[in-house]
């Protein structure tokens, strides 16, 4: 292994720590870890690792330009909690180790995790409850979405120039009997990788870094009454090396809730499903918060700006469960997002009034997971209602 002490030309405030932190992997693929060491209220150098040598004037290039574009502008925006749970957390230690000892879970890859047994049990019976609630108290219409969606769509939602490092992309071989050859002579070689690259075709289709896209591509042109959409699906987005446990994975499942419609029902709708979900939480016992949030944007110019925007006006929420005593994961959020996917789409309200749309997406391996690290893997321990949906004995 090999480290480096990077010097920052801008020190960085303590207070914008977990931007900076939430950004550094993505620096470049070469760093294996990092730390920060703030003194006085100021962070002035990175210390980093890797597993070959690098180009140490490259990467305090590239760390010195992702601080002077996307970290020293940030504003400072006051936090504020909008729900806590009334039960206070009780922890389990080392909840993930047992569920590979009990084969709950698989590691099946980087970011990749295969699950069986109680975990899917749980993980249907919470989405169920989720689904129920949109479509019993929110007249929602559920749809299944196929995985691939089309590159562009990706465009046309902007997650081009806001999200670049989550992107995932999707190609084939050019139909060509002379690459099928190329191809195969390399693979039997041992060199495929670069005859894979060189030999396929355009970019036609991604993996979905998230389910609402589908809708606003299915409602695309329309003229739409007030309305609630729901889908469950696959969504991808690469971690880097964020990726740990069941906490952030590259391959994970979203309940998605679209509303659309007029912009006072899009925010009624919002906010009537978060309290139902803040309800929910609290009947499963959990100890969490909801606060508002932010995207990891990784745009060029204003990065900052879109932060405090967000924030400011409160376009997202996110609600958090406790895992370990010392951390938190959002396992749900709750969007408005203006005219901004009407306006990309042309959807329009058939009332003649300016369509809003607004989504909610709830990351069932998440919630599953933040559930078991508060109520532990017996399910005997579990709250009432979960064990009754597993049918076990109470």
């Amino acid at each position: 292994m090999h480290h480096y002490r990077i010097a920052l030309e801008e020190p960085v405030a303590e207070t914008s720590r977990g931007e900076f932190e939430s950004r550094i992997y993505f620096v470049s693929g070469l760093i294996e870890k990092f730390s920060l060491t703030p003194v006085d209220g100021w962070i002035r150098e990175v210390s980093i690792s890797t597993a070959r040598p690098i180009d140490e004037a490259d990467i305090t290039r590239k760390i010195s330009l992702l601080v002077s574009r996307q970290i020293t502008p940030l504003l400072s925006v006051p936090q504020k909690e909008i729900w806590r749970s009334k039960h206070q957390p009780h922890l389990v230690q080392n909840v993930f180790e047992d569920m590979l000892a009990r084969g709950m879970v698989t590691e099946a890859g980087e970011g990749q995790m295969a699950l069986s047994g109680d975990f899917l049990g749980l993980m249907a019976y919470l989405d169920g409850r989720i689904r129920d609630i949109v479509g019993e108290e929110f007249s929602g219409r559920e749809y299944r979405y196929p995985t691939l969606i089309p590159f562009d769509v990706i465009k046309r939602t902007g997650y081009l120039s806001s999200f670049p490092q989550y992107l995932m992309f999707v190609t084939r071989l050019h139909s060509d009997l002379d690459t099928y050859a190329e191809f195969q002579q390399a693979f039997s070689e041992g060199d495929a990788d670069p005859a894979v690259l060189r030999n396929c075709g355009q970019v036609d289709y991604c993996l979905p870094p998230t389910m609402c896209f589908h809708t606003y591509h299915q409602l695309r042109g329309q003229a739409v009454p007030n309305g609630v959409v729901t889908a469950r699906g696959k969504s991808f987005r690469f971690e880097s090396r964020y990726s740990r446990s069941l906490e952030r994975l590259w391959d994970f499942t979203i309940r998605e809730i679209v509303f659309v419609g007029s912009r006072d029902f899009v925010l009624g709708r919002r906010e009537d499903f978060m309290n139902r979900v803040f309800a929910l939480a609290e009947e499963l016992e959990l100890a969490g918060h909801s606060e508002p949030a932010s995207d990891l944007f990784f745009r060029q110019d204003d990065t900052a700006e879109q932060i405090a925007t967000q924030r400011l006006m409160e376009l997202k929420y996110e609600l958090r469960l406790p895992v370990a005593a010392d951390r938190t994961i959002s396992v749900g959020s709750f969007n408005f997002h203006e005219r901004f996917f009407a306006e990309s789409f042309d959807i329009s309200h058939t009332d003649g009034v300016p369509a809003y749309t607004g989504c909610a997406g709830i990351g069932l391996e998440r919630i599953t997971y933040a559930f078991l690290c508060q109520h532990g893997l017996d399910p005997g321990q579990w709250p009432v209602a979960a064990r009754r949906a597993l049918s076990l004995a109470l």
